[in-house]
């Protein structure tokens, strides 16, 4: 399932690699480009309430094979057939409803079958081979746009998610409790699990998590979706005897390939120092760092990959904290249901996140400035009102800072 996992999200780069390219093939505004990154998440949203109630109720394997299937048709759909804006905004929407689901019921197949250890080491490493899929489609897409074009790029990266539909079918077996598609009768409030998100949002330590988990995913979808035009940017504007010994996909793969152990080792120091502790660590480092990352740019090499790398460690540190988190607060008979609310959530914050940098991009570049301090503001910001929140209302006086 970690390899499936990897496979599911190889085209999840493919457009922030070929943003600057499209930007200036099809004369789009900032806010357009990062709209354009929002559609994968608008897709995701759309589809993911419905894809994780059903994993409460039918062959979650079945669920994943469909969403590798949709992956597979959004891709290729855009290196294929996309010719402007609008037709580029549809593809990459039943892109993200692919991914939608395979992520949340990838996991909800490995909490299914694995009773025993720490359940939230399993979290963590699955949580951190997304880094691993999101590195590897920064290096396979960026390979192949500068070899074929970013269509070409597209299309290869299209196989992905339909391998890892394929290998998590063949690879797991369907469990004695399970129901297939035509055992069950289909209802509207599948799609909108109105009543039992209210039971989900009862759980005020789950209310918590999720809330933290849409700051940080505020953060971290608008980061990965504009940090390969932040380092073109920043190689072509390049102080003199700094020139940057590696291009700006290689870059952010290593970027986020450093979130990988992050995640893993983040989980572990949150079972020492305490959930919430930690997450409070984490949010501020990551405000800090991306605040300094957006200054930077202009300064020598070395300064905008170290802070990059150290902004990716902040990020990803408290990733698998937060999911765990909102796992083992909820009862067993609506995991599955506060799964999607979770990626509702998170993902639906996501989706915001390219658009508003873009937005104060294009804003703080009509002042006169060039414009990524304010966009890196623009996203850091809201883990700071999230732990105002939570300090002062939902975790007070919490066991956790003991």
């Amino acid at each position: 399932m970690l390899f499936a996992q990897v496979l599911s999200i190889l085209g999840f780069a493919s457009y922030p690699s070929a943003l600057p390219i499209i930007q200036a093939e099809w004369q789009l505004s900032n806010l357009e480009s990062g709209f354009l990154a929002s559609c994968f998440f608008i897709g995701y949203v759309l589809m993911v309430p419905l894809a994780t109630t059903l994993t409460d109720r039918i062959d979650t394997r079945q669920i994943y094979l469909c969403g590798g299937i949709l992956g597979f048709t959004g891709l290729f759909g855009m290196g294929y057939l996309s010719h402007h804006f609008f037709d580029a905004c549809a593809y990459l929407i039943v892109h993200g409803a692919g991914i939608a689901g395979m992520y949340m019921p990838g996991l909800k197949i490995i909490a299914d079958r694995i009773k025993v250890g720490e359940v939230t080491r399993h979290i963590s490493f699955y949580t951190a081979f997304f880094g691993i899929g999101a590195a590897s489609s920064y290096l396979s897409s960026g390979l192949l746009i500068d070899a074929w074009g970013w269509r070409i790029a597209f299309m290869c990266t299209a196989l992905g998610p339909l391998l890892g539909g394929l290998l998590a079918w063949l690879g797991t077996r369907r469990l004695a409790h399970e129901k297939t598609w035509w055992d069950i009768h289909f209802d509207i409030r599948d799609a909108f699990p109105w009543a039992r998100w209210q039971r989900v949002m009862q759980v005020k330590e789950a209310m918590a998590y999720m809330l933290g988990y849409a700051a940080h995913s505020i953060e971290l979808f608008a980061s990965r979706s504009w940090l390969v035009a932040f380092f073109t940017f920043a190689i072509v504007n390049a102080p003199g005897g700094s020139e940057f010994p590696l291009t700006a996909t290689v870059i952010a793969t290593l970027i986020n390939l450093i979130g990988v152990p992050a995640s893993i080792l983040g989980n572990e120091m949150a079972l020492r120092l305490g959930r919430h502790r930690w997450i409070y660590i984490v949010m501020t480092g990551s405000i800090v760092s991306g605040l300094l990352l957006g200054a930077s740019v202009g300064s020598h090499w070395t300064w905008l990959i170290a802070l990059g790398l150290l902004h990716s460690i902040f990020i990803m540190a408290d990733s698998a904290t937060l999911t765990a988190g909102l796992v083992i607060s909820v009862p067993e008979e609506i995991k599955g249901t506060a799964m999607g609310l979770h990626s509702v959530m998170g993902f639906g914050a996501g989706l915001l996140g390219p658009a508003i940098f873009g937005a104060a991009l294009d804003l703080s570049r009509a002042w006169g400035h060039d414009g990524w301090l304010a966009a890196y503001s623009s996203i850091v910001i809201w883990s700071l009102f999230f732990m105002v929140y939570t300090k002062y209302i939902l975790w007070k006086n919490s066991r956790h800072f003991a």
